[in-house]
């Protein structure tokens, strides 16, 4: 292929741009192959741009790994905010990425993931090679090699510990895993991560220290965001909503208790860096570290800090009606979800009545039958959908035919009739939900939106977001409101927060 070949497509014409320019909003986006150092690059990172003809441009890294290159010592290509694609996108490919994100390949193996999608492991496999040029044991694998460099750079595990913990089989794996894919030792690493990158900040880029608790883990993470990123908006959003001994924030932080695979976590999140470069500091305690890579997935999918803010403040702010909520709130997030079920039983109980009634809701529910623990000062987790089931209509309170509804979704949850996660599509997701008595189409787009991270989701028979609607001159009723927003799509989710924004300005 000639370079004027190469040129003619749009696609790697625009991201060769990105790369030249060094533009760090392409981070994360996309991974630059250079195979004639063979080495794969961040879009940013500061090295002398190659030549069009030693490019290639990869999804994954795992796609560059198969193509037999390592990643780059210098610019920490797996260092930076993930790909907001697997949002964006609700096809089998980024179905598959957030389950395997999610830690899936690593306590289910490829059949598990594969059941879990609907299809068999070979025809997963033959998607995911087409269209990220890995398959899904090669993607989990990039996925263990990163948890790992993260363990290694940021805590004090001995190195047979973050191996397992990662979710390698064997310390041998683990080795020729890492050198295989980083061209150097776990020991030389974890050496390395002892010093700084050259804008000072820890060499990991995600993680800063662990101690041991109880025989509990406790780390401190620091997670990379996306800019820009209206942090304050997406804590504030949860703070307001905090539940009585699961949850608990402030103007500056959010904290609450968490249930993993392999046990309980306690989090705290506090806004860090620049506006230029903002990360999340999280301060994790986990009864296991193996549930590391899984709190990380969920953490980054609860404050969406892979979105591409950009993007979507340009498409947003292109509507004068939406333009001056952008300009002072750029980077707004939609808020995502650290337990699906639970996002399903908030939605029920909260619809139709304002925020502290529901808070006072689910207190009640969460203190009557959430399991008791004493973890950081929480009290409680949140109760799972068999401990609602069971006891739910002895402790609801309200309309006898909506508490039947939350009982009949608990049932279906604890059964496994109804399974709600991020490997689900968006119109799979709905359709199921829809279908059971006393869910419509605000509790299934709002448990979409936020589980899912669905970017497209307007909620136009939400009272808050009509009300948000009228102040901003936009059409109330919600028919005429969902025509109008046809022309924010695909980001409709995110004009509807900068709705919710308006009515309580």
């Amino acid at each position: 292929m000639t370079i004027e070949d190469r040129f003619a497509d749009p696609v790697f014409a625009e991201r060769y741009r990105a790369m030249t320019a060094r533009d760090t909003r392409f981070d994360g986006q996309f991974i630059t192959g250079v195979h004639s150092t063979g080495i794969y690059c961040r879009p940013s990172c500061p090295a002398v741009a190659p030549k069009p003809a030693n490019v290639t441009f990869y999804l994954t890294a795992a796609a560059a790994h198969e193509a037999g290159l390592r990643a780059c010592k210098r610019c920490l290509p797996d260092a930076v905010p993930g790909s907001p694609e697997w949002n964006v996108r609700d096809d089998l490919a980024a179905r598959a990425m957030r389950l395997i994100a999610d830690g899936t390949v690593e306590r289910e193996g490829v059949p598990g993931l594969a059941q879990r999608l609907g299809y068999t492991p070979r025809h997963l496999g033959r998607v995911l090679v087409a269209e990220l040029g890995a398959g899904p044991l090669a993607l989990a694998r990039a996925h263990r090699a990163q948890t790992a460099r993260l363990l290694l750079a940021g805590t004090e595990l001995t190195i047979t510990d973050v191996a397992f913990a990662a979710g390698f089989t064997s310390v041998r794996q683990f080795n020729e895993t890492m050198i295989d894919i980083y061209r150097t030792t776990p020991g030389e690493i974890r050496t390395a991560a002892n010093g700084t990158t050259t804008n000072g900040t820890t060499a990991s880029g995600t993680a800063a220290h662990t101690t041991k608790k109880s025989e509990r883990a406790a780390l401190t993470l620091r997670l990379p965001a996306r800019a820009p990123f209206d942090g304050a908006a997406v804590l504030g959003f949860l703070t307001a909503r905090a539940v009585t001994g699961v949850e608990r924030g402030s103007a500056d932080e959010y904290s609450r208790a968490i249930s993993l695979p392999h046990g309980t976590a306690v989090v705290r999140l506090r806004l860090g860096g620049t506006a230029a470069a903002p990360h999340v500091i999280c301060e994790a305690t986990l009864s296991d570290v193996a549930d590391l890579a899984p709190l990380v997935a969920r953490i980054r999918r609860l404050l969406d800090l892979d979105a591409d803010a950009l993007a979507i403040d340009e498409a947003l702010a292109s509507d004068p009606a939406l333009a001056r909520s952008v300009a002072a709130a750029p980077g707004r997030r939609v808020p995502g979800a650290v337990d699906p079920d639970e996002i399903l039983f908030r939605a029920l109980i909260g619809q139709q009545v304002s925020v502290p009634a529901a808070r006072t809701a689910l207190g009640r529910l969460t203190e009557e039958l959430g399991e008791r623990i004493d973890l950081d000062g929480f009290t409680r987790l949140f109760p799972t959908a068999a401990q609602i089931a069971e006891n739910g209509h002895a402790v609801l309170r309200g309309p006898a035919k909506r508490i039947d509804s939350i009982v009949n979704a608990a049932r279906a949850l604890a059964a496994g009739d109804l399974v709600i996660d991020v490997g689900e599509s968006r119109e799979e997701l709905e359709a199921k939900l829809v279908a059971l008595p006393g869910i419509g189409p605000w509790t299934a787009g709002y448990v979409a939106m936020r589980v899912l991270g669905s970017p497209d989701v307007l909620l136009t028979s939400d009272l808050v977001i009509r009300q948000g609607a009228e102040r901003l001159g936009l059409p109330s009723d919600a028919r005429a409101l969902a025509a109008y927003g046809a022309r924010w799509a695909p980001w409709r989710s995110y004009a509807g927060m900068h709705l919710w924004r308006s009515s309580q300005a």
